[in-house]
């Protein structure tokens, strides 16, 4: 009988795992089911909603299978706030990062400290992705909800504790808080009392592991709840970009450019990044370092919107914005669709100009790749501007990885080869690395190495975008004064 793990990605839309071989990393099997579909500005899912999906994706992967799963772990999305009572049951539904209902509470922090002093003490800025804006939103809505919780959570952690009945977490995630240090390893208790006020804050926050430190061995409750083996070792999980990076085996010098829900453009390094201006998330990674991102609230769902517009398919929707001529004067999209947190702009919306009479669908779908990417590009520079290096690879994972417009159009707005691995899903892939390295007794750093994924596609720059860069900027900054149109 093989030994295998398994490799969690609970995101918004849905949960995906990967099984795969604990001594040669090969895959086995995969399962999927979904999550609740969420519309921004509200954007809610019931935790248990996240549970179920787990059960159902383990059961399709593993029906079947004669091997012995000997590690999990998760890796989800990021900041969302799961509040529960002294007996662990969900006191509301948890509000997700792209929930932008808490900008208010958002602006009110950022007075308070200002944006240079967030970075320096937390590495991240608030911005109603944030979790303790969701917190401080909790306090202003519903301060009866707030004087019930007595354990608070991020999605990974909530998971982590049903499968383990340990409240635990990593610093990755716990990095993107806002009441965390990953400098110093510590809980800010202090930030808290002082934004959402008085109260035995310490005992609500879960316990913090290191990078290789098991979360404990599976429930028996949570394995029979699966169909899985008891004892199976646990993993201390993390954010979904900052597994991905591992899925993806992200070195010093390469770049990851996330297409999903959300838009990431992200980078690791040893050293922490402390930006003043607020644009990059200085979080940490799940080896010991740390991964500055600049993350957009809308990436894929900007061409998902688009080819609903224009009444075609993914494939036909990059078939015609590579068609399409580049003319220097082509439509120009600021995808703020949803509105927007890099840069911080909660309430603005999409802004398309450039209209004629003489344009075509083919401009319209390139105006959409090209706003995503455009947006991207400009967070890649940023990153720059605070000395990170792009001599290594740009890789591209995600959903928008698989359309050939977005490859070819991020490989000539960075003069780049745009590159995919045989990664297709990151997360799940890293969790598995994850999984195996705290089975296995070694480090999630050289199983990262060992199983290093293979390059499958290389698209080459083939022509200059950049000349569309400053009408870009000047209508993404049209609704940085608040005015929104």
């Amino acid at each position: 009988m093989t030994d295998v793990v398994i490799g969690v990605d609970s995101s918004t839309q849905s949960c995906t795992v990967e099984v795969r071989e604990i001594d040669t990393g090969a895959l086995v099997a995969t399962g999927r089911a979904p999550h609740p579909v969420t519309r921004p500005p509200v954007s809610e899912q019931p935790p248990d909603a996240w549970w179920q999906a787990l059960v159902a994706a383990v059961r399709v992967a593993t029906q079947g299978l004669d091997a012995r799963v000997v590690g999990i772990a998760v890796g989800a999305q990021c900041h969302g706030l799961v509040a529960t009572d002294a007996e662990g049951q969900v006191l509301r539904p948890a509000k997700l990062w792209n929930d932008t209902t808490s900008a208010a509470q958002s602006a009110a922090l950022v007075e308070k400290y200002g944006t240079p002093w967030w970075a320096e003490q937390i590495g991240v800025t608030p911005s109603a992705a944030i979790t303790i804006t969701k917190l401080a939103w909790l306090r202003d809505h519903e301060p009866q909800t707030l004087a019930r919780v007595r354990h608070l959570a991020v999605p990974h952690d909530w998971l982590t504790y049903r499968l383990t009945g340990r409240h635990v977490t990593d610093r990755s995630d716990a990095s993107g808080t806002g009441y965390f240090s990953a400098d110093t390893m510590s809980w800010r208790t202090d930030i808290l009392t002082d934004t959402i006020g008085e109260g035995d804050w310490l005992p609500m926050l879960p316990t913090v592991l290191g990078p290789d430190e098991a979360a404990g061995q599976i429930t028996a409750e949570a394995a029979v709840d699966l169909g899985i083996d008891e004892g199976a070792v646990v993993g201390p999980g993390g954010g979904d970009q900052h597994l991905a990076a591992q899925g993806i085996g992200l070195g010093i010098g390469d770049l990851g450019y996330s297409l999903g829900t959300s838009g990431v453009v992200f980078a690791t390094t040893p050293d922490p990044v402390k930006d003043p201006t607020g644009g990059i998330d200085g979080v940490a990674n799940v080896t010991g370092g740390y991964l500055p991102l600049v993350c957009t609230l809308n990436s894929t769902k900007v061409t998902d919107t688009v080819a609903r517009l224009l009444a075609v398919d993914h494939t036909t929707l990059s078939r015609l914005a590579l068609s399409a001529a580049l003319d220097a004067n082509r439509p120009v999209l600021a995808a703020y669709l949803d509105g927007e947190r890099s840069p911080r702009l909660p309430q603005a919306r999409g802004m398309l100009a450039g209209l004629s009479t003489a344009t075509s669908r083919e401009q319209l779908a390139l105006a959409a790749f090209e706003g995503v990417a455009l947006g991207l590009v400009r967070g890649e520079r940023l990153l720059s501007s605070h000395g990170l290096p792009s001599s290594g690879r740009t890789i591209l994972i995600g959903g928008g990885a698989r359309a050939q417009a977005y490859r070819q159009v991020i490989a000539d707005l960075t003069g780049r080869p745009s590159l995919t691995v045989e990664a297709p899903e990151g997360t799940a892939r890293g969790a598995a690395i994850q999984a195996a390295a705290v089975a296995r007794g070694e480090t999630v750093a050289a199983v990262t190495q060992a199983w290093a994924p293979r390059v499958t596609s290389a698209t080459d720059p083939a022509a200059d975008r950049n000349d569309i860069w400053q009408r870009y900027l000047h209508l993404a900054d049209l609704q940085a004064d608040g005015t929104t149109f």
